[in-house]
C-alpha cells in the first residue's frame, strides 16, 4: 500500500482526470551544509538530499496536451507540447513555468515527448531556500521522460533542469540544487565539484543531527538580489582575467586588489567565495574524520562571510542563527540556500534535540511573528520511482 500522502494524489488525480494514474516518481528538496554561492563560481558545495520531496503521480495522454494539477496551489495548468510553450499568466502562476519550462527544456534536446496528465504535490516548504524548485524540476523531468520511454542519466536531467530554471524560469541558478535533488545518496553528504560535476560521498558525523529553521521570511529569486550577486562574481572573475572565481587564490586576490584592479565591494564578494571553497574543502575532511565540532566552527565562519561580505543574510536569518549557537548542544550554525530569507542548518548533538527544537521556536518566536517550522532530518536518496502499491 502506498503512504497516505502518495494515496491522498492518487486519489486527487482520480477526482480531476476521471482515471487512475500509471506511474509515480519523488525527487527530494535538498540542505546544502556549507558552499553557499560557489556552485556558479565553479566551485564546491557540500548538500545533502532531505526527507521533504516532490511528488508526481501520472498518466500518458493520445495527443500532445500537458495537463498538471497543483495540489498545494490548487490549481490546473493546460498546455501544448510545441516549439513555443508560453508562459504562466499572473505571479499565482508561477509554478506552472517550472513544468512548461522542463518540457521546453526537453524539445529543445529534439526528444520526442508526449502528453500526459499529471498531478503534482510536495511537502518541501516554498520559498525556503530547501529547493523545492529544483525538486519540482528534478521530478518533472523523470515524468515527462518516463511517458515518453525516454531515460537519461542523472547528471544530464540536473543539467537540462538548471536549463529550464536559468533560460524558461529567469533565475541564474548554479547546478547545485538540481545535482543534489538527482543523484544524492541516502545517509551521505556529498563534495559537489561544481566544475566537473564530480560527487564524493562522504557520511554524516555519529552522534549529531540536522537540524533546519524555517525563519518563515519569504523571497524570490527572481526578484531577488540573488542574480545580481551572481553578475558582481563574474564581473570580479573577469577583473581577475579567469573565467571563474573557483580559479583565484586569496594572495591573487590581494595582488589584484593591490594593483587596482577591484573595487571594495567586488573584493567582499571575491573574498567570501574564495574562503567558502576553501571552508567547503576543509568541511569534508571533518566529515571523513568524523570530527563533527570542526564542522560546525567552518558552518559559523561560513554565516559570518555571508553576512558580512556576500551580504545575503537578513535579521531573520541572523537571528536564527545566533539563537541557535546560543542553545546547548549547537555546534555549528549558518544560513542556508541564496539567502534574503529562507532556512538556517545547525549541527547540533543527538542528545540535546529534544530540546534544541522547542527553545529555538520559542525564542525565534518572542522576536518575530512569522510561521517559524524546525525539521530533524537525515540524508534521504535521490529522485526516483514513487510506487503506487
Amino acid at each position: 500500500m502506498p503512504d497516505p500522502r502518495t494515496a491522498a494524489l492518487i486519489d486527487a488525480f482520480r477526482k480531476v482526470f476521471g482515471a487512475a494514474p500509471t506511474h509515480g516518481v519523488r525527487a527530494p528538496g535538498r540542505v546544502n551544509l556549507i558552499g553557499e554561492h560557489t556552485d556558479y563560481n565553479h566551485g564546491f558545495c557540500l548538500p545533502m538530499a532531505i526527507e521533504r520531496d516532490v511528488r508526481i503521480v501520472f498518466a500518458p495522454r493520445r495527443d500532445r496536451i500537458v495537463r498538471v494539477v497543483s495540489l498545494q496551489q490548487q490549481e490546473m495548468a493546460t498546455f501544448e507540447l510545441g516549439e513555443s510553450i508560453p508562459k504562466a499568466a499572473g505571479a499565482d502562476s508561477r509554478w506552472a513555468d517550472y513544468v512548461k519550462g522542463c518540457a521546453q527544456t526537453l524539445l529543445g534536446e529534439h526528444l520526442v515527448l508526449r502528453g500526459a496528465d499529471l498531478a503534482i504535490t510536495g511537502d518541501v516548504p516554498l520559498g525556503s531556500g530547501l529547493s523545492s524548485s529544483a525538486a519540482l524540476e528534478v521530478a518533472t523531468m523523470h515524468a515527462l521522460l518516463t511517458v515518453a520511454g525516454l531515460h537519461l542519466s542523472g547528471e544530464a536531467i540536473a543539467r537540462l533542469a538548471q536549463r529550464a530554471e536559468n533560460e524558461y524560469v529567469g533565475t541564474k541558478c548554479g547546478i547545485l540544487d538540481q545535482l543534489s535533488s538527482s543523484c544524492a545518496n541516502v545517509g551521505q553528504a556529498m563534495l559537489m565539484d561544481c566544475r566537473t560535476l564530480v560527487l564524493t560521498p562522504a557520511p554524516l558525523p555519529k552522534g549529531v543531527a540536522i537540524v533546519i529553521a524555517d525563519t518563515g521570511k519569504r523571497r524570490g529569486l527572481v526578484d531577488s538580489a540573488y542574480n545580481e550577486r551572481r553578475a558582481q562574481c563574474e564581473a570580479g572573475a573577469q577583473a581577475l582575467s579567469v573565467s571563474h572565481l573557483r580559479d583565484v587564490t586569496l594572495h591573487g586576490l590581494w595582488q589584484a586588489t593591490k594593483a587596482g584592479k577591484l573595487t571594495p565591494l567586488a573584493k567582499m564578494r571575491c573574498e567570501h567565495v574564495i574562503a567558502e571553497n576553501g571552508r567547503t574543502q576543509a568541511a569534508f575532511a571533518c566529515l571523513k574524520a568524523g570530527d563533527a565540532v570542526a564542522f560546525g566552527q567552518l558552518m559559523d565562519q561560513s554565516h559570518a562571510d555571508l553576512r558580512d561580505k556576500f551580504q545575503v543574510t537578513c535579521p531573520e536569518l541572523d537571528d536564527m542563527v545566533a539563537i541557535a549557537r546560543s542553545l546547548p548542544g549547537c555546534l555549528g550554525s549558518r544560513m542556508t540556500g541564496a539567502g534574503f530569507g529562507g532556512c538556517t542548518v545547525s549541527l547540533v548533538t543527538e542528545e540535546t534535540v529534544k530540546t534544541f527544537v522547542p527553545l529555538l521556536t520559542e525564542r525565534y518566536r518572542a522576536l518575530y511573528d512569522l510561521p517559524v517550522a524546525v525539521y530533524v532530518t537525515g540524508a534521504a536518496s535521490g529522485a526516483g520511482v514513487l510506487p503506487l502499491v
